[in-house]
């Protein structure tokens, strides 16, 4: 009986000490972050409700500590090479300025040795280089720089590109948020892992590509970014700081996520390629394309798989032309156009179907978005919101057009025997090129592909 009861307690005390020392036991040792408030440049006054909302944060997760670092002394104190070994990453919240880091490169390196770094609003407004030639070492870890950005706040719709991501995993596939937002430059798309961003500008609403999110690795560390959280009301919503904890976590690899950067090639459909649809603009490059005119305004360009078309009134675009001629086909494509702007996408480069914010006109008219330009209107008002995403089917063969407009036939077998104005020639039997008119607006096209008719 004593025996018995010997032994089941040394088994007790292996299990007891096994505990101890497993992996687990190390995982529950919480990761201790550096907060960062200093700035040398503009001080956002949403700074003390940032470093309220992530001391919240770390208490309530229990995954991490924060310390804080609020002036140079205690930058000085805290962020030496040796003071560093304590800590398993940084949180830059809107610094700002040329910081007096006691070793910048140290810094740098201890980043990149493993470390995580997570900038949110102006920590990409940190550390600019001297000139526009040169980018800071600074901005090449954390992946982008801040540009400007327009007077005021703005209502925008932020596109969540990887609902799968730590950071944006609680946000909507489609986020409004109101708040400052940033134009970035020295930002490669190619380097980083998209998160959020806008399919159209914050203020002019035309379109283009305008990251708000990303992460990254630089080394071995793990980089995580956000351009919002200029507001108060911002830090603190329940979806932002979910963006932000989920991002630390990612950041400090408590939480699994990607950080390849994403294609941005177009590849059609399995069962529309089983179909014989082919991609007409592959999402990269210009490649297949040319301008009509070769001393043109080199207005289009290739930015987060569009198609982009920036055009002023003042100064005019050039129409854009596929290398690839097509007489009988079927076309399927999407195009964003603008508050007030105007476009047209051509068949054989001879008839026009027109491309126009209509939206609030709320009736079909001869040159409306969608018509047959100079010949038919659409028989039905089916034209989205300036900035909306609107699809397109367009059928020719011989001389009968069939239109499909945001899922309604708007046009049925329409015949179309001579050019409808703006033409490359009137030969309108023979086949010819696809023209995207880029002299009148802005405009975006993507997912354009093309299924050759015998």
């Amino acid at each position: 009986m004593k025996r018995s009861l010997l032994w089941s307690g040394l088994v007790l005390a292996g299990v007891v000490l096994s505990w101890v020392g497993s992996p687990m036991s190390a995982q529950a040792e919480p990761k201790h972050l550096l907060v960062v408030t200093v700035t040398k440049g503009f001080r956002h006054s949403s700074i003390p409700t940032s470093e309220k909302v992530l001391g919240e944060l770390a208490a309530k997760d229990g995954s991490f500590t924060v310390d804080y670092v609020r002036n140079d002394d205690e930058m000085k104190e805290k962020m030496t090479p040796s003071a560093l070994k304590k800590y398993d990453g940084v949180i830059f919240a809107s610094t700002t300025g040329v910081l007096p880091l006691p070793d910048k490169q140290a810094f740098l390196d201890w980043i990149k040795s493993g470390k995580a770094f997570i900038g949110m609003h102006a920590a990409t407004d940190t550390f600019h280089a001297a000139n526009d030639k040169e980018i800071d070492p600074y901005i090449d870890m954390i992946g982008g720089e801040f540009k400007t950005h327009y007077p005021g706040v703005y209502d925008v719709e932020c596109l969540n590109e990887d609902p799968k991501h730590p950071a944006t995993r609680e946000v909507p596939m489609v986020y409004p948020v109101n708040d400052e937002i940033y134009v970035m430059k020295s930002y490669f798309p190619e380097k980083v892992h998209s998160l959020l961003w806008l399919d159209k500008n914050p203020k002019f609403k035309t379109p283009g590509d305008y990251p708000v999110a990303w992460c990254k690795k630089y080394g071995e560390g793990n980089v995580f970014y956000t351009s919002l959280g200029h507001r108060e009301e911002v830090w603190q919503s329940d979806t932002y700081q979910k963006h932000i904890l989920g991002g630390i976590k990612w950041a400090l690899g408590l939480e699994q996520g990607d950080a390849k950067p994403q294609s941005m090639a177009y590849k059609v459909s399995k069962e529309e390629a089983r179909e014989g649809f082919k991609p007409l603009f592959d999402g990269t490059d210009l490649k297949g394309w040319h301008l009509r005119s070769s001393d043109g305004k080199e207005s289009w360009s290739v930015q987060h798989g569009m198609l982009v078309n920036e055009s002023a009134p003042i100064q005019h675009g050039t129409d854009l032309v596929s290398d690839a001629k097509f007489r009988d086909f079927v076309v399927r494509y999407e195009y964003m156009v603008p508050s007030n702007s105007n476009s047209g996408f051509y068949l054989r480069g001879r008839c026009e179907i027109q491309v126009l914010d209509d939206y609030e006109k709320g009736q079909p008219a001869p040159g409306g978005n969608g018509a047959i330009y100079n010949l038919e209107p659409v028989s039905k008002f089916v034209s989205k919101k300036p900035g909306e995403w609107q699809t397109a089917e367009v059928t020719m063969k011989g001389d009968q057009v069939t239109v499909v407009l945001n899922g309604e036939k708007v046009h049925d077998s329409t015949k179309v025997d001579r050019a409808t104005g703006g033409e490359l020639d009137r030969n309108i039997d023979f086949p010819g090129p696809f023209m995207l008119q880029g002299d009148h607006g802005a405009v975006a096209f993507r997912n354009l592909r093309v299924k050759g008719l015998k």
